[in-house]
């Protein structure tokens, strides 16, 4: 038996495909059904990795008694949260504003018009946890629906008011002093024991951790430089790293970054992998750099579409055990590593016979090569390579193991994140491999993600790209195709990235200022949802606003810096109250008050000379510059290059702001003054 979810491509919906729930993918045909029927839809919103929504389902919707409620009295239907943002931010935040509180599975009762009215997130099949059972919240809602209809509609609609109600208000001009307050509250939060923001559970916050990056970089702050590290410092030194394969799980159950719910996403590897690379760069510890290429080779090697796209996710669970895959008992270790090499490998990596999972052991740094090397009188070098060698053995012992399941779809947005950290990392850390992997995604997504009038679709998978692109889309990939630029100075991605952005202003920009988050050309919902707020992803406003600036600053065009300007100014009150929800926002706030440096040079790429001046713009994190290069007599599309000519026939380069520039040099040390002003 299967339901119409067997025509999808959603890996989360094709897991439900054979439930004897009668499952409707959202559209015309559910959406109709319930009209001519007079029925309540029950909607669930989910995603692959979710280790809850795989418990709901067995629990009830494999359940035929519970299918046959839901099939004779509602319409049901299953959305991926991943493929249908613009559905889950309308309905999380109906959610939220009924019950305080949201998450997946997200399970909501609407009218037939796609009113919410009633929700919550996983019900068990029995009473338990202080939750009602899900039959008896079916019975409830159709009591009421059939009882007290007009209640019903009453309260959707006052819940549909609230969800409406945008989070922008006019604001006043952009004041630098909004930093300052957001950074101090950001200090007052922080968990001074643990590293990060927040009890458990505790989310890594790479968009925080970049801001700070950014105010230490202006203000030399050293209690502020003191935050980041301690932060990278636990997070990867904790069992939310996998300490074996490199990467970085969702969160951590607890307080102290040791338990992970065990998922990997690609949009915090994405994020991580691009942070832990700035931290080395304002550090030079290369203990971060050695997290980040980790991190890539981790994506680079296991999330890869053969043609070049990114995968999203890979599940929380293998063989039906929550982090399986992952734990060790130290019987495995001794029969992998040997009776010389297991005791070290042990005492380093926390590994102890009563275990810190369910009897067996998460891997974590309990102690450094520096203490292993005192307690074992040995060289710290050889500590190194003997732990170093360990882990290899491990990594492949693991190997053998039945893996997680992997969500093969490749979405726009989390690709155009995991893109600009290949294109980061490939110019930073001289990886012509992650130069290729950069440039293959990229031919991929304008190849495969976008149509022929120049927009974008979400989600691609087996061929099929479907389901029209959101603002985060067009964002992030704008976002991804500038970092590449800046690493190959192949003019073709700074043309895609004005492109994209130039679509992105004619569907998604809102004329009282900011953006929507769905195109004008979109289905029409019960709102057009505008979600301001950052959450795991930066919000597509805010990352809009990011790249708009950017290319303000290349294009020196003020309909980009002002689209930009004017959904900051709308957002700025919130900065300096809740700064730990709208970080994204705030690391386009710097960029919009902070002295922006445009960096023009003539030269070939490949020659020395361009060479050693690229090296010395790039050796440092900068992050209030753009960088644009061209050969000399050679027509560029980027107005930054336009008048630029070669100084004595050398490799030149112009430091400019607002595009006055100070004399041209030749000379590294001379670019690097200009710089360092």
């Amino acid at each position: 038996m299967s339901n119409r979810l067997i025509h999808e491509t959603s890996p989360y919906l094709l897991e439900h495909a054979h439930n004897p729930v009668d499952w409707y993918s959202w559209g015309g045909a559910a959406l109709e059904k319930a009209r001519a029927e007079d029925k309540p839809i029950f909607l669930s919103i989910g995603y692959a990795a979710c280790h809850w929504c795989h418990v709901m389902a067995h629990e009830s919707f494999e359940d035929h008694a519970t299918a046959k409620i839901l099939n004779e009295n509602f319409v049901p239907i299953k959305v991926d949260r991943e493929e249908r943002p613009d559905l889950d931010s309308i309905y999380m935040n109906a959610v939220v504003a009924m019950t305080g509180q949201g998450g997946w599975p997200m399970s909501v009762f609407l009218t037939p018009a796609g009113v919410p009215f009633y929700g919550g997130t996983y019900f068990p099949n029995t009473r338990r946890y202080n939750m009602p059972a899900f039959t008896d919240v079916l019975r409830a809602v159709l009591d009421a629906w059939q009882h007290r209809r007009a209640q019903i509609e009453t309260s959707g609609e006052k819940i549909l008011a609230i969800i409406q109600a945008s989070e922008l208000t006019q604001g006043a001009p952009l004041d630098a002093h909004a930093l300052l307050t957001a950074t101090d509250l950001l200090q007052r939060s922080f968990d001074q024991a643990n590293g990060g923001w927040g009890n458990a559970p505790k989310f890594p916050q790479p968009m925080l951790i970049e801001f700070l990056i950014r105010r230490y970089i202006a203000t030399r702050d050293a209690l502020v430089l003191k935050r980041v590290t301690q932060t990278l410092d636990a997070m990867a030194q904790g069992g939310i790293y996998d300490q074996l394969g490199g990467g970085f799980h969702r969160y951590a159950t607890d307080a102290i970054w040791l338990v992970p719910h065990f998922e990997k996403m690609l949009y915090d590897n994405a994020q991580l992998a691009r942070v832990y690379l700035h931290g080395w760069q304002v550090t030079r510890n290369d203990f971060y750099r050695r997290i980040a290429e980790e991190t890539l080779d981790y994506i680079a090697r296991e999330m890869t579409h053969a043609r070049g796209g990114f995968f999203s996710s890979t599940d929380a669970d293998s063989e039906g055990h929550e982090g399986k895959f992952f734990v060790w008992t130290p019987d495995e270790i001794r029969v992998t590593l040997g009776a010389d090499d297991a005791p070290m490998f042990m005492d380093a990596y926390g590994a102890t016979a009563r275990g810190n999972f369910e009897g067996k052991n998460i891997l974590h740094v309990a102690r450094d090569c520096a203490v292993i090397a005192a307690m074992c009188h040995l060289a710290e070098s050889k500590v190194e390579r003997r732990l170093n060698e360990a882990r290899r053995k491990l990594f492949l012992a693991r190997e053998q193991r039945v893996k997680p399941a992997r969500d093969e779809k490749v979405l726009t947005s989390w690709n155009g994140l995991m893109l600009a950290a290949f294109a980061e990392a490939a110019r930073t850390f001289d990886r012509a491999d992650y130069r290729a992997l950069a440039e293959r995604n990229a031919d991929f997504m304008l190849t495969e993600l976008r149509d022929s009038q120049g927009r974008l679709h979400r989600s691609w998978k087996e061929g099929a790209a479907r389901i029209g692109g959101f603002l985060e889309d067009y964002a992030n990939l704008i976002e991804g195709l500038l970092a590449l630029y800046q690493t190959t100075f192949a003019e073709r991605w700074f043309i895609a990235a004005r492109e994209l952005a130039d679509t992105m202003l004619e569907l998604c920009a809102d004329p009282r200022g900011g953006f929507f988050d769905t195109s004008n050309a979109a289905e029409q919902l019960v709102t057009r949802p505008k979600d301001v707020q950052d959450n795991a992803v930066p919000s597509g406003n805010a990352m809009a606003a990011t790249v708009l600036l950017t290319l303000g600053a290349y294009t020196g065009e003020r309909h980009y810096t002002q689209a930009a300007e004017r959904a900051l100014e709308m957002i700025q009150p919130v900065l300096t109250q809740a700064p730990l929800g709208f970080a994204q926002w705030l690391i386009a706030f710097d960029f919009a008050v902070s002295p922006t440096r445009e960096i023009a040079i003539v030269a070939l790429a490949e020659q020395a000379e361009a060479q050693k001046l690229l090296q010395v713009v790039f050796h440092e994190y900068r992050p209030h510059q753009v960088v644009a290069l061209a050969p000399p007599h050679q027509a560029s599309q980027i107005p930054l290059l336009h008048g630029r000519t070669q100084h004595a026939s050398r490799a030149t380069a112009y430091v400019c702001q607002h595009f006055v520039c100070q004399l041209p040099v030749t000379e590294p040390d001379a670019l690097a003054a200009q710089l360092n002003d």
